[in-house]
């Protein structure tokens, strides 16, 4: 390989790095993280996070590379907007997971333990049991809505700093790897606080409440600057 396309690979990766840790990215992972107790598990929803938003990254941008073509502007923002209603889903349903979370506590060998548990009611006499988890698969989906809505941005930047099919490949696959990267990274930190705060009931509430309302508002800007300062809404309409 040319050294001027390595430079450009290298390039890829910091903005991948970089892209990683834009605020909406941040905050979506940020409501998967607050449901961690263990802090390998905080680690892993955003290396899956960055997966999914790889995998549409590249599948959409070779599709359109081959095409020799961009995503029209009201498609682009059209899947910006997404982004934004699946904030508002997060932030909303993180602050609800409280809900029917109840401590029970029991004695082992002469100790006290204590386990933060849901009970998910189906009828007058079921419920379901279930421990608080981090779900990967929802991670993906994250990643995979955040992938489509920056789709638009990446073509246009792969198109203007590669020749070929082949060599925009590589390249979002490099720019994937520094998603991937960046966004374990961060939400290892992010994660800590509600690691430790994991056995202190109001305080572990308090946290990921916080969060899920800072989702919702930050979902319903993200809607609103779209629809209405960017002319989204207008574009629907004509």
């Amino acid at each position: 390989m040319e050294v001027s396309y390595l430079s450009i690979l290298a390039l890829g990766f910091v903005l991948g790095i970089k892209h990683a840790i834009e605020p909406d990215h941040i905050i979506a992972v940020s409501t998967i993280a607050s449901q961690s107790k263990k802090l390998l598990r905080s680690s892993l929803a955003g290396v899956f996070w960055g997966i999914g938003h790889t995998a549409t990254l590249f599948i959409v941008g070779i599709i359109f590379i081959l095409m020799k073509d961009e995503i029209p502007a009201e498609w682009a923002m059209s899947l910006e907007f997404l982004v934004g209603i699946m904030l508002v889903y997060l932030g909303v349903t993180t602050i609800l997971s409280f809900k029917n979370i109840h401590i029970h506590e029991h004695e082992h060998d002469t100790e006290e333990h204590k386990h933060v548990h849901s009970h998910e009611h189906s009828g007058k006499h079921e419920h379901k049991h279930r421990h608080k988890n981090v779900s990967y698969l929802k991670s993906l989906l994250i990643g995979l809505v955040h992938g489509l809505a920056g789709s638009g941005a990446m073509i246009l930047l792969t198109m203007s700093t590669v020749k070929s099919v082949w060599e925009g490949a590589i390249y979002i696959l490099i720019f994937g790897a520094g998603t991937v990267v960046g966004m374990l990274f961060f939400t290892t930190i992010i994660g800590i606080p509600f690691v430790f705060s994991a056995k202190k009931r109001s305080l572990n509430k308090t946290l990921t409440q916080i969060t899920g309302v800072v989702s919702t508002v930050f979902g319903i800007y993200y809607m609103y600057n779209l629809g209405v300062i960017e002319g989204l809404f207008k574009l629907w309409i004509q």
